[in-house]
């Protein structure tokens, strides 16, 4: 669903052409963390393949959209051509090719991921979507009368309390098994010394679990971002998305799809689960038997229980 919707909004895909597309992203994302044979019938190799995929699609309609920049399809690409054709700048078409397969990609991948987290938590802690809700209605009271029925980017920048639950929900669903970088001169840590040009893997996990960070770390708790002392160090410590020059492209993009998400859960629906939900923690928390639950319009759930 989010992949269709977001296919749509990045490069004007309808259902038929993003599913073809999603198909060679998912054989991307299931192969990333795999041996690196590249040999045909291995993961990694499929995984490749799947890249290759993507990059030709995105390519051949890049190179369309350029032929004829005039034509508007009102979506993100758009955007990336007007660029494109305004002269040099940062964007070239082969970083604008890897930036729209990053948004794609982050937009099913890891966004997916942490909303069914987020559905979890949310079941389990009434007070927060009693807050959330409390928050989204007062910004549909204060634009009644507007001639806009779409979130704005003040509106957005003005939702503290989604800012904290957002936090938190990627925090603990921790989408990234592991981070890379290599070492470019020797590093001294705690002791040890890394030696200039090895791999080093980071493990989100173990930073946003870290009891010494974050008081009782495995509770969804959002209002622990609210305490302006420690802030600070939990925003330095923090990183879903990564960190330094090689932070997610997609960071601020994932924090506005959960938003959105959120604005029209607490705002239009209410839910009730109806199977699943038990949680395992490994590099991230994933539901062995599913989690099922059952979306119910506001209008239609009036004199039933939430």
């Amino acid at each position: 669903m989010i992949f269709d919707l977001m296919a749509k909004k990045l490069i004007g895909f309808g259902p038929e052409k993003s599913r073809k597309l999603r198909k060679n992203l998912d054989v991307f994302f299931q192969g990333m963390v795999s041996f690196p044979l590249y040999f045909p019938g291995t993961a990694f190799y499929k995984c490749i393949q799947g890249r290759k995929n993507v990059q030709k699609v995105l390519k051949d309609l890049l190179k369309e959209r350029l032929s004829a920049p005039q034509k508007r399809h009102g979506d993100f690409l758009d955007e990336v051509v007007d660029e494109l054709q305004s002269g040099p700048g940062m964007l070239n078409e082969k970083f604008a090719i890897d930036l729209v397969g990053a948004l794609l990609f982050a937009s099913f991948a890891t966004v997916s991921s942490s909303l069914t987290v987020a559905m979890k938590f949310l079941s389990d802690q009434p007070s927060v979507v009693e807050a959330l809700k409390e928050e989204h209605e007062a910004i549909l009271k204060k634009r009644a009368g507007a001639n806009t029925s779409a979130i704005t980017w003040e509106e957005y920048k003005s939702m503290a309390f989604t800012a904290q639950v957002t936090n938190e929900i990627v925090r603990l669903s921790n989408v990234a098994p592991g981070i890379f970088r290599k070492t470019l001169t020797d590093v001294q840590v705690k002791g040890y010394t890394i030696p200039a040009g090895w791999l080093v893997m980071i493990s989100p996990i173990s930073v946003n679990l870290n009891p010494e960070l974050y008081e009782d770390p495995l509770a969804f708790n959002p209002w622990r971002w609210q305490d302006e002392s420690k802030k600070s160090t939990l925003l330095k410590n923090f990183m879903p998305f990564g960190g330094g020059l090689r932070l997610c492209v997609g960071a601020e993009f994932s924090r506005i799809q959960i938003a959105l998400f959120l604005h029209t859960l607490v705002t239009k629906y209410r839910w009730k689960e109806i199977k699943g939900g038990e949680v395992q923690r490994i590099s991230e928390i994933v539901f062995p038997k599913g989690y099922h639950i059952q979306i119910i319009p506001r209008e239609e759930s009036v004199g039933q229980k939430p």
